[in-house]
């Protein structure tokens, strides 16, 4: 995959190929989490939602694998509906999340199956994956450089409230403290500033609290 192709992507299933042995395991675990968050209405049972709440919380350290292990079993079994004897797509996603090895090709392909009604619903499932893509790993040809001024107290404290609380509206105003602080990169500067889809493992907010 080339530059040019990543950033005209509308297709997920590539640049996860590419990012094979890229991308560390917590930024395509938190995007497997951002897919299902983002049909979080249809997981109607709690272990669903367990699921990837606590796939969440072990990318950041906070829960254990064997946690992590045991709500992917109990969630499993959310995706076999035995009465009707069909397979829930969207379910086994939400378990997939907390699976081990995970598989974020696995959880997208799910997700972007539980309303394909039409072709046009799955594309545009696609070009949302794409916009994850993008915001929690950026652009992999050219990525940016950390320069510690930028870390005044302001930013850190922004920073740490847009990941703690999903507070991803206060982006522009992290822009801003940037630039007081001297910042000038473009990149990360229009990024905050971009009216497109932020979840948590944002590639901005990660390079400023030093997630990898």
């Amino acid at each position: 995959m080339t530059e040019a192709e990543w950033l005209a992507a509308t297709d997920p299933m590539p640049m996860l190929d590419f990012l094979s042995g890229k991308a560390s395991e917590r930024k395509l675990r938190l995007f497997a989490v951002g897919c299902c968050r983002h049909i979080w209405h249809l997981f109607t049972d709690e272990r669903s939602r367990k699921a990837v709440e606590v796939a969440e919380r072990f990318a950041d350290g906070a829960a254990r694998k064997r946690q992590c292990q045991a709500a992917h079993r109990a969630a499993i079994t959310v995706a076999w509906v035995a009465e009707y004897e069909t397979f829930d797509c969207h379910s086994h996603a939400a378990a997939m999340a907390a699976g081990f090895p995970l598989n974020a090709s696995e959880v997208a392909e799910g997700v972007e199956q539980w309303g394909a009604g039409t072709g046009d619903d799955v594309m545009k499932a696609k070009a949302t994956h794409t916009r994850f893509l993008h915001c929690v790993i950026g652009n992999p040809f050219r990525p940016v450089a950390l320069d510690p001024s930028w870390l005044t107290s302001t930013v850190l404290a922004l920073a740490e409230c847009i990941y703690t609380e999903r507070a991803f509206d206060r982006l522009p105003i992290l822009a801003d403290a940037l630039q007081d602080a001297g910042c000038e990169n473009e990149d990360i500067l229009n990024h905050c500033r971009q009216p497109s889809v932020h979840m948590r493992g944002c590639w901005a907010v990660d390079l400023l609290l030093g997630h990898a």
